[in-house]
């Protein structure tokens, strides 16, 4: 198997993530690192034994970079990606895809025209139980998907918003809890129920009078199949509960994953504090293996690099597409269908209506 050289832009926390990844990946050759601000790229790299840039064409030029993780904060996504695709580098963009359908769309047009590989981070599919819900429903375990719920009821103190200067705000950030914290669940509900047909939603900053963003937000979503769902998110809930994603049957079965529990957010630290688990599972004649599933996944979780492990799997899976001129697990059209529900739910409080699917740009 041949080395992919590969390289990270934005040298903050996530920015450590994706090094930290390619680093130890098999089938990576990590080369590089650039940097937002002039030195930023040349210090991050040094933590690496890799060199750093100031700039995409500095990397590709010394180091002949392949593929690269965009980790700036994601209303540079689009203006990073387009110039890195320029360069001929496969692109790894962290989620949201973007903060508008517009900058979505000139990621995607722009990847498609070179013949680049891209994918959006959304390394919670790689969860075993998510992956376990999905082959239940693919299987036809549930009869036809007919209601999908999320809900993600979390905690974010004004210590994570000061943090970062972009944060909480509708110019840095593009949104609040729809846009940073909820794009994992909403991806999740999108690769179980399928496309959306329309929404109607609210959003409101209930009890961090500091922001200018939503805190809370819920939807009602009709899917293009005639299923239903709903949407609760909400950054509200101190210290924090779960965050779950479920999908009820016709013919009344259930399976659902919750893929964060416990505090979601402690200042300083990194670390995931429960292992993500089937919550309901009443798939006829699995009924009893809900202890079963729950005690495999979590034995393993805890087995692993549970902070690095699910994103170098799907770097890993984004690696291989590169191979093997395919599609990644996650495109950047999945990216995007998450960047288009959630600009339904602003819109459809702005309009005070429901919110008819395709959303333009």
């Amino acid at each position: 198997m041949t080395d992919i050289k590969t390289a990270v832009i934005g040298c903050g926390k996530i920015g450590h993530f994706h090094a930290k990844c390619y680093q130890t990946l098999p089938g990576s050759q990590f080369v590089g690192a650039v940097g937002t601000r002039p030195g930023r790229g040349k210090e991050f790299g040094a933590q690496y034994g890799v060199p750093g840039f100031d700039s995409l064409e500095e990397l590709v030029e010394e180091t002949g970079a392949q593929a690269i993780s965009i980790c700036t904060p994601h209303p540079n996504h689009a203006a990073v990606a387009v110039e890195a695709v320029r360069l001929g580098l496969h692109i790894a963009v962290e989620k949201p895809l973007a903060s508008t359908l517009a900058d979505c769309d000139q990621i995607i047009a722009a990847a498609n025209k070179a013949n680049i590989v891209g994918t959006t981070i959304c390394q919670r599919r790689f969860y075993r139980p998510a992956m376990r819900v999905k082959q239940a429903i693919d299987a036809g375990k549930l009869g036809q998907p007919i209601l999908g719920t999320v809900n993600m009821l979390g905690w974010r103190d004004m210590d994570y918003y000061r943090s970062d200067p972009w944060r909480g705000t509708w110019e840095g950030e593009g949104g609040g809890v729809l846009v940073n914290q909820a794009p994992h669940q909403l991806d999740m509900l999108l690769w179980f129920m399928g496309p959306i047909k329309e929404v109607v939603a609210t959003w409101d900053t209930l009890n961090h009078p500091e922001l200018e963003v939503d805190d809370t937000a819920m939807a009602l979503i009709r899917f293009r199949s005639g299923a239903v769902g709903n949407i609760v998110v909400s950054n509200s809930q101190n210290p924090a509960l779960f965050g779950n994603v479920r999908v009820h049957g016709s013919n009344g079965a259930s399976a659902g994953v919750q893929t964060d529990g416990g505090a979601m957010f402690i200042a300083g630290t990194s670390a995931i504090l429960e292992p993500p688990v089937n919550d309901i599972w009443t798939v006829p004649g699995e009924e009893g293996m809900l202890e079963v599933y729950r005690k495999e996944d979590s034995d393993f979780f805890n087995s692993v690099d549970s902070m690095h492990h699910f994103h170098q799997e799907q770097l890993a899976d984004f690696l291989t597409a590169i191979r093997n001129d395919s599609k990644p697990l996650i495109t950047l059209e999945d990216g995007r269908a998450t960047v288009e529900l959630f600009t339904a739910i602003y819109c459809s409080q702005e309009q005070h209506s429901w919110v008819q699917f395709p959303l333009e740009a």
